[in-house]
């Protein structure tokens, strides 16, 4: 069975950290796992619970607790690529209960969700606690800075028949909360593996004479050129002032915080995934646990608070084998941390901005999705055949729930919304357009 996951996956083979897992979780019913971000922690215990998951058994067998949509939202399509034969769902905030509630009718083997969602399903009986027996914990750092104790601590207090729990974080904690009842566990610590500086990261420095640093960043943009860069504040209303100085500038862009709507925040992370933004300015929520694609840069426009933090928002890039650079925006009265022991080099900013093209790409908006029967072979037929794209013209599809994305080169797009304008998917017409 791990050989066929594997090869569904396109992995070659496990690393380090997940074979240490799957052994630890053959020997002990409790495990603490501590590794970096985008280090595979997702496979490190998903494949731990497909080898206690029964195939005779009905009902909820293991239940993922998440800080995030967007990692709820991964780890279902990591476990689906799986290809296990077992039925896995997602729950979370921003979601229609109502379909979620459907959904929970013919129960999953695996439950996916945030902390309030999960809550709410237990508080209104669309679940049925007795069946878990394993409770995975993931991202737990992160959950309690987010502040979700409570529901955390409730969600466990009704999971009365638990045998196996695993706690994973990207930091190692002081100490773990009693509600999340570990017994004797034993602990996988990787942290100390990955240093400050991840090999194939370069570290400068780019010193702004102004306190504000946003001319700073947009000369730093415009030399960077059309390559893939997150740009990291500290706080929410810091991206959206970036932003709407950047949009003043002509400088097209996603935004991605916490206080967004859900559509919102996905449309701005498949923008990014499929090309049309080449630039994503964001707080710290998508500093791990989020599928975005690997990436050239990262800006930290606001200095990060911690060593954790620069560790997690600096693995964005320079992932596996790859190369990046981190960039330190310095204002007048900034330092570099006390954390990074050698000083970086400080780059010189060119006084010619010239603003990056556009991307090549574009994103159509398609106004159903799974739970409309459509699917990524649907769309690829309609606008292959109908749309006359050619096969290069078309890019990273996106199939969600109600809505589906789809990449297509700008130059043909306007023209193959014309050639689909009266066409039909499945029988039905669809609302399609540029998406915005």
């Amino acid at each position: 069975m791990l050989q066929k996951v594997l090869e569904n996956l396109k992995i070659a083979s496990l690393n380090e950290m997940q074979l240490a897992t799957i052994e630890a979780s053959k020997k002990s019913n409790d495990i603490i796992l501590l590794s970096p971000t985008g280090s595979g922690k997702t496979l490190g215990f998903l494949l731990p619970i497909l080898n206690n998951l029964d195939k005779s058994k009905e009902g909820i067998q293991a239940l993922v607790i998440v800080p995030s949509r967007e990692l709820a939202i991964q780890i279902e399509q990591v476990f689906k690529q799986m290809q296990t034969g077992f039925k896995v769902n997602c729950a979370y905030g921003g979601h229609s209960t109502k379909t979620e509630k459907n959904s929970l009718g013919e129960a999953p083997a695996v439950l996916i969700g945030t902390p309030g969602r999960l809550a709410f399903h237990i508080r209104n009986k669309n679940i049925n606690t007795a069946t878990i027996h394993t409770l995975v914990l993931d991202e737990f750092d992160k959950a309690l800075e987010f502040g979700f104790q409570e529901d955390m601590s409730f969600i466990i207090y009704h999971l009365k028949n638990l045998k196996n729990r695993m706690l994973t974080s990207a930091t190692q904690m002081k100490s773990i909360p009693e509600f999340a009842g570990l017994k004797e566990p034993v602990e996988l610590n990787f942290l100390s593996k990955t240093p400050v500086k991840a090999e194939g990261l370069k570290l400068k420095v780019i010193q702004s004479d102004a306190k504000d640093k946003i001319d700073a960043l947009f000369s730093l943009i415009c030399q960077l050129g059309n390559t893939a860069t997150l740009v990291f504040c500290n706080h929410r209303d810091a991206v959206d002032r970036i932003s709407a100085l950047l949009l003043e500038k002509g400088l097209y862009h996603g935004t991605f915080h916490g206080k967004m709507e859900q559509e919102d925040r996905e449309r701005a992370l498949i923008k990014f995934r499929n090309g049309t933004n080449q630039i994503l300015v964001t707080t710290d929520l998508a500093s791990r646990g989020l599928d975005i694609p690997e990436i050239q840069n990262v800006i930290h426009f606001q200095l990060p608070h911690t060593e954790d933090v620069f560790i997690h928002r600096n693995g964005r890039t320079a992932r596996m084998n790859a190369k990046g650079t981190s960039y330190l925006l310095l204002g007048p009265e900034e330092f570099v941390p006390s954390f990074i022991k050698d000083t970086p080099p400080k780059e010189k900013l060119s006084s010619a901005n010239k603003i990056p093209e556009n991307t090549p790409w574009s994103t159509l908006y398609i106004a159903a999705g799974k739970k409309d029967k459509i699917n990524k072979m649907d769309i690829v037929g309609m606008l292959l055949q109908k749309g006359k794209l050619g096969k290069d013209e078309l890019g990273l599809i996106e199939v969600l729930d109600f809505s589906s994305y789809a990449a297509v080169k700008r130059d043909k797009i306007d023209q193959m919304l014309r050639l689909v304008k009266e066409e039909k998917i499945k029988g039905r017409k669809i609302k399609m357009e540029v998406s915005k």
